[in-house]
């Protein structure tokens, strides 16, 4: 039987919300606990550069993630490395059961559990992932400035990544394994007028191709899903575009979720159903999706975890 651990504000998810919530809720001398999950630091861990961070021109994802943690450890937050497998908020104390067989009780709870990109599931995807192998455009698309690229996708995600790409590859290619698209109308007609983008009809793509030293990508095998003919379709970035799976396993049973699994919170706020429940970054913004976004909305959370906990 593990310990059993209460805190006033318990922070479950590492990055740059979770981080934020943290460090707003450890200066307003809550004494928060951060459990961190399967990924600490979240996506930025397999980001390599990032260059759109405020402050920094340039810095690598797993660096600004460490600063984050220490920042937040600075400012009196309990970080642990530890994972949240059960979550009960039918009554307060919160109470979530970790896999190291500790259970935390809290009065608050701030949900930071993020979203994870949708992958193929290829093994060639995962050996390149940040090498050539991108799940956001916004994120890396700099990096492919006068190069060709390949997007795979038929919904919004996949059409405004390809349109985004644009402003920096010589060619997009996007690839769907359909005839036709599922993206919104107006999106697709900006997308087919678009002099860079071509279209790759009824193919899937079956194997990432690339370079060993340095490792990088190359190309993409695809294959016509009618034919099963093959072939090589050359790139420098290949960015899967299939949509995101927000980690709402812990509440999917017991908050309301939209937009395929995305956490509702109340307009204007981090607040669910749940009085004292909140959720910050990714976990429920299915629009922006950013480091930046989700560390406002970490500093939201801890805000109105702290009003919550003042008026009871």
């Amino acid at each position: 039987m593990g310990d059993t651990r209460h805190t006033k504000v318990l922070i479950i998810g590492s990055g740059p919300a979770g981080y934020t919530a943290a460090v707003y809720s450890a200066r307003a001398m809550l004494n928060p606990i951060l459990i961190q999950g399967l990924q600490p630091g979240g996506q930025l861990t397999i980001t390599t550069e990032v260059e759109n961070w405020p402050g920094d021109t340039h810095v690598m994802g797993p660096d600004l993630m460490v600063r984050m943690q220490e920042h937040a450890t600075a400012m009196g937050a309990e970080i642990i490395g530890d994972y949240i497998s059960s979550l009960d908020l039918s009554r307060r104390p919160f109470t979530a059961q970790a896999d190291s067989g500790t259970t935390y009780t809290a009065d608050a709870v701030i949900l930071a559990t993020g979203a994870q990109a949708r992958w193929l599931g290829l093994p060639s995807e995962e050996k390149f992932k940040g090498f050539g192998v991108s799940a956001c455009a916004t994120c890396d698309g700099f990096f492919y400035r006068g190069k060709e690229i390949v997007v795979i996708g038929g919904g919004n995600t996949a059409v405004e990544e390809a349109l985004f790409l644009t402003n920096f590859a010589s060619k997009v290619t996007l690839i769907h394994r359909r005839d036709s698209l599922r993206a919104e109308k107006i999106m697709q007609d900006r997308l087919f007028k678009h002099p860079k983008i071509h279209m790759m009809w009824n193919h899937e793509v079956t194997e990432v191709l690339g370079t060993e030293a340095p490792l990088g990508v190359t190309g993409v095998r695809a294959r016509n899903v009618q034919t099963g003919a093959e072939q090589i379709v050359p790139c420098a970035g290949f960015f899967v575009a299939i949509g995101h799976a927000p980690a709402s396993e812990l509440v999917k049973d017991q908050l309301a979720l939209h937009s395929g699994g995305y956490v509702a919170v109340e307009a204007g706020s981090t607040r669910t159903a749940i009085p004292g429940v909140f959720a910050a970054g990714d976990l429920t913004d299915h629009i922006y999706r950013q480091a930046v976004t989700s560390a406002g909305m970490g500093c939201q959370a801890a805000l109105d975890a702290e009003r919550f906990l003042s008026g009871h």
